[in-house]
């Protein structure tokens, strides 16, 4: 079913070149990170989440951050994101020039401990503190709380919804300006998407954020379905469904940003996302890291006969 030429209905945020190379062994180049950024928003993508500032010594693939976030920059209309874990990371990565900056914020006790060395109530302060940081020096920066392990967490089991919901609320109250749900871990289900999601909606409203959704059980695209028909409207996912989390066992593959904008635009749902050249980014992912394993399988079944898709990146996205 062919797009229409209208503003988009979604938008995909697309994760790869953070929590895509974050979660393999290998170091892809900066020059290879610049040419595959390049073919990502030559496909349309609006939003690109380009690295994240940890010390080298504990992601070396993220040495490069603030060279990628430089680049980044030079493509007019890309919403430019870091991953920021604590308020040195914030320091930096506003020096930089940002546009958007997520932090992980666990629902889970172990999860947060494991992965950022912080109690739950600890990130809550580190938030309200890079909120401060932002307002000084760069108060046009957008913040998203982004609430890991919200479906359930590979090191304590089930993680109480009243947790999530509570963990959201109280990173509002300390001035994010908006919190979206990661199923970290790959253990949701659309039900408990639904739900979890209408919960959040209630109690922050129109803050609520993105859809983080892992393909690790093989209901990716069903729950970011699931999430769509609740009202969310932004959609993170890694191109041939790169990542996971280095801190979560089991936690393999994010949602195929090829899958997920073929699913959309099948639907009538418009991407802004030109399907041919997102596909085409591949090459160069694969270029800069060769041997890794990409999935996808849109580009494995290729395009339906017949398909049209009558979406143009923006203007002001092309190369």
């Amino acid at each position: 079913m062919p797009s229409s030429s209208r503003s988009p209905d979604v938008l995909i945020s697309e994760v790869g070149p953070r929590d895509g190379l974050q979660s393999v062994k290998a170091t892809m180049p900066t020059a290879d990170k610049f040419r595959w950024i390049d073919a990502l928003v030559a496909s349309g993508l609006r939003e690109i989440e380009v690295c994240s500032f940890v010390p080298a010594k504990h992601l070396p693939q993220m040495a490069d951050a603030a060279e990628v976030v430089r680049h980044a920059l030079t493509h007019p209309g890309l919403t430019v994101m870091a991953l920021v874990p604590n308020l040195r990371g914030a320091e930096s990565a506003l020096k930089t020039g940002v546009h958007k900056l997520t932090i992980p914020v666990s629902a889970s006790a172990a999860h947060s401990l494991a992965n950022v060395r912080k109690t739950r109530e600890e990130m809550i302060e580190e938030v309200r503190a890079i909120v401060r940081l932002r307002d000084q020096i760069a108060p046009q920066v957008k913040i998203e709380a982004g609430i890991s392990t919200a479906f359930g967490c590979a090191l304590q089991g089930v993680v109480a919804e009243d947790d999530v919901v509570w963990m959201a609320s109280h990173c509002i109250a300390a001035g994010a300006d908006e919190s979206g749900l990661s199923d970290t871990t790959g253990m949701a289900n659309p039900a408990q998407v639904r739900r979890l999601f209408n919960r959040v909606r209630a109690a922050i409203g129109d803050k609520t954020g993105a859809a983080h959704m892992h393909n690790t059980r093989g209901l990716g695209l069903a729950n970011c379905l699931a999430a769509y028909d609740v009202g969310v409207r932004t959609f993170d996912s890694s191109l041939g469904g790169l990542g996971g989390c280095p801190y979560a066992p089991g936690a393999s593959g994010n949602v195929v940003t090829e899958d997920l904008v073929f699913m959309f635009e099948a639907m009538g749902v418009s991407t802004g996302v030109n399907l041919e050249k997102l596909m085409a980014a591949r090459a160069p992912l694969m270029a800069g890291l060769p041997g890794e394993p990409v999935y996808g399988m849109t580009p494995e079944a290729g395009l339906p006969k017949g398909w049209t898709q009558a979406v143009q990146a923006p203007a002001a996205l092309t190369l």
